[in-house]
């Protein structure tokens, strides 16, 4: 008997069935099912003899889906179901126990933490082991002149390794971003029941020792309607995908024949279709184009519960494509990144050579005068003055006479020309945090202690 006398609507099977994209969660119900049943038959909610037959089937029901030959049914709407209705082809009525004290809500909340739970760490991980490939770069790179950006205009000069640490401290501040959702998905849902909790005496902290799970959900309301995690984790996936998209706008500029900073290897370039000189920069393109496509799916899914009342809904099934896809172009784009990083070849000599303009070293000549008791603004007026001067006569700064330079401030003498001696304004990045050797040594030593 049932509820329904009319069989469902093809449009709306179409519409309703998830079992096409969460049968990515089989290994997480088996495991909590396993525990259920586990914590049924210590209960004994069910007998020692139908708790362990419920296991054995379910080690059957997982060997067949991880070998491929599990038969999916016309009928399955979703993998938890699917399993139900295989578990119960292999143990006979003892399978329709198995949802003693659960519903699909708290077990689909469970399925989804604990999926989100080991993507987070892998991304711990995977971040980390970025960062690291950064911190060798940067090693390998210590004392390589470059000019810094802003506004894509030369501004000052910098070292390889203090721009290439910059994207280090992105993908640390990434990692502890995914533990934090790590740390989010550590309530169990399972044993709120639909939404009010269950007519049983059961053990939820079995259950949560024997999943991984810290502490049980206070709240059945909240356990069953609670998604923070899937927006925690999107959160976390979108900035850390915006992180190496910024990554990859600057591989494209760097090995443009423009700029000529570094080349990727051909393992990670592609050919044109028409022009047989050309190596473009598609990965670093690619991981580019990918970011706004994570974010959408943050937004999206802000939307989905935005104005959602509690407490389950199946609009709430909408979280897992949104999810798995963030999940997926992630986790190619953070291995395309270090497999790009691995194999990338920078040019000392046209690095050096775009640093090498005098005018990046503008502001310290500003600071110069500072020293000397100029107000900030009226020292920075006076060295515009002077490069309008350099730029008129089609000069560097240092080809400007003493008379031509006292001519504008009485101020500069000789000590001028030391200022923009070759790598003098580096190393007068002496603050902390800034390019000087000393500082990037520093900043070195500091993430290698973080990723220790």
């Amino acid at each position: 008997m049932s509820r329904f006398s009319e069989r469902q609507h093809a449009d709306f099977r179409a519409l309703n069935d998830s079992i096409g994209f969460d049968q990515r969660l089989w290994r997480y119900d088996i495991a909590q099912s396993m525990a259920h049943a586990s914590m049924l038959g210590a209960q004994r909610l069910l007998t020692e003899q139908e708790a362990g037959e419920l296991r054995r089937a379910l080690e059957q029901v997982a060997d067949e889906l991880d070998r491929h030959v599990f038969g999916f049914g016309e009928d399955d709407e979703d993998i938890h179901m699917a399993i139900e209705r295989r578990l119960t082809e292999i143990a006979g009525p003892v399978g329709g126990k198995l949802h003693t004290a659960r519903s699909r809500n708290d077990q689909v909340a469970t399925d989804m933490a604990m999926f989100v739970r080991d993507r987070a760490e892998l991304d711990v991980q995977a971040c980390g082991a970025l960062a690291s490939r950064l911190v060798e770069l940067a090693e390998a790179h210590l004392d390589w002149r470059m000019p810094g950006y802003t506004h894509l205009q030369r501004a000052q000069p910098v070292y390889l390794s203090h721009h290439l640490l910059a994207y280090c401290w992105m993908l640390l501040r990434d990692r502890s971003r995914f533990a934090s959702v790590v740390s989010a998905t550590g309530s169990l849902p399972l044993g709120a029941g639909a939404l009010a909790g269950v007519n049983f005496d059961t053990d939820r902290q079995l259950v949560a020792r024997e999943l991984g799970f810290a502490s049980v959900a206070e709240n059945s309301i909240d356990a069953v309607s609670n998604r923070d995690f899937v927006l925690d984790y999107l959160a976390a996936a979108a900035t850390c995908a915006t992180h190496l998209s910024r990554l990859g706008a600057e591989i494209v500029l760097w090995s443009s024949e423009e700029f000529g900073f570094c080349e990727l290897s051909d393992a990670w370039a592609s050919g044109s279709s028409i022009m047989p000189q050309k190596k473009n920069p598609d990965a670093a393109e690619l991981v580019r184009a990918k970011a706004p496509r994570i974010a959408g799916h943050l937004v999206a899914f802000h939307g989905v519960l935005h104005g959602l009342p509690l407490t389950y809904n199946k609009d709430m099934q909408e979280d897992k494509e949104h999810l798995f896809d963030a999940v997926d172009t992630l986790s190619l784009c953070l291995s395309a990144v270090h497999g790009m990083l691995e194999a990338i070849t920078f040019r000392r000599e046209r690095l050096a050579e775009a640093a090498s303009h005098e005018f990046l070293a503008a502001t310290d000549v500003a600071d110069l005068l500072v020293r000397r008791g100029v107000p900030f603004r009226q020292a920075h007026g006076i060295v515009g003055g002077l490069v309008r001067v350099a730029l008129e006569q089609g000069k560097q700064l240092s080809d400007l006479s003493a008379s031509e330079l006292s001519a504008v401030s009485p101020l500069l003498d000789g000590e001028f020309y030391e200022v923009l001696r070759d790598g003098a304004a580096l190393e007068a990045k002496v603050s902390e945090g800034g390019t000087s050797l000393a500082r990037v040594r520093e900043q070195l030593d500091r993430a290698r202690a973080a990723l220790a």
